[in-house]
């Protein structure tokens, strides 16, 4: 089995959406024939977790249910998200899954952020519950989307520290130094709150940055996949992230969890060969770190 030299945490993938992930035998064997123990599943992973059970895959994650409607203020719609969530964890926890991911995208972006804040805040102290119920934890990722809540350590920290800890981090450092926020600062902060590691990196060009600076897209230029004119999302090691150093502050922490590479990377994606490819060569980058 595939482990970061430090910390000795299993290394594995998020599930992704393109033809050959859909095909949950073929990705299980291949995994497995890849060393690989653990895979990231979307919302709609019921149907699947027999199939990991059954062949010794650990489940990194899986998408929690309807993201939007925790942060809605109709307290119908809210209503409703918590009480899919409550079964969906139900059925879940049977087949061992704990970590359970979203990212903090409100209903209505448009409203203030701290009216959308409170909305999350009262979400969250009634989702604990059903989480602590079966030994469930959050992994909040923070995409900085339109609206989002939860992506820089202003929103992060006033989140966990008005939460119970059934409420925790993905972490993923890709984001944060895309905002231009330090990853290790960051997580020296929430380390005893991550629960998930994603394998992204982030590489930022300062030359493009001078070039167009941060606060308005280029005029000219088309741009990343993954990114824009100024950064791009890539697979560990093709980044800034000291990986070395993440993962022995998270050893220090206790951290029981594993690192699955989420393969955005325009050098990688958009076929079954170069995603492969992508993911075990961030694989070997995260096992020698």
């Amino acid at each position: 089995m595939l482990v970061t030299r430090t910390g000795g945490f299993p290394i594995g993938f998020r599930q992704g959406w393109t033809e050959w992930f859909k095909d949950i035998d073929a990705m299980v064997a291949w995994t497995k024939a890849q060393n690989l123990s653990v895979i990231d599943l979307g919302g709609n992973c019921l149907d699947q977790l027999p199939i990991m059970k059954a062949n010794g895959i650990r489940v990194g994650s899986v998408d929690l249910q309807d993201w939007q409607g925790l942060i809605s203020d109709d307290p119908a719609h809210q209503q409703a998200s918590l009480e899919a969530n409550k079964v969906f964890i139900a059925k879940c926890a049977e087949f061992g899954v704990t970590n359970y991911f979203t990212v903090m995208l409100p209903k209505d972006p448009a409203k203030k952020k701290i009216e959308n804040f409170a909305l999350m805040m009262d979400s969250l102290g009634k989702l604990s519950k059903i989480l602590e119920s079966h030994n469930g934890k959050l992994v909040i990722e923070g995409w900085p989307g339109a609206g989002a809540l939860c992506c820089t350590p202003e929103g992060y920290l006033a989140c966990l520290n008005g939460t119970s800890k059934a409420i925790g981090v993905n972490y993923d450092p890709s984001h944060l130094i895309r905002m231009g926020i330090d990853p290790i600062q960051f997580l020296r902060q929430v380390a005893d709150r991550v629960y998930h590691v994603h394998g992204k990196d982030c590489f930022v060009d300062q030359e493009a940055m001078y070039t167009y600076g941060s606060e308005q897209p280029a005029t000219f230029d088309k741009g990343h996949d993954f990114g824009n004119s100024v950064w791009r999302y890539t697979i560990p090691g093709h980044g800034q992230t000291p990986w070395t150093e993440v993962f022995s502050i998270l050893t220090k922490a206790g951290y029981e969890g594993a690192v699955s590479i989420e393969l955005e990377d325009e050098n990688f994606n958009g076929s079954e060969a170069g995603e492969k490819l992508g993911i075990i060569t961030g694989a070997s980058v995260l096992s020698s770190a």
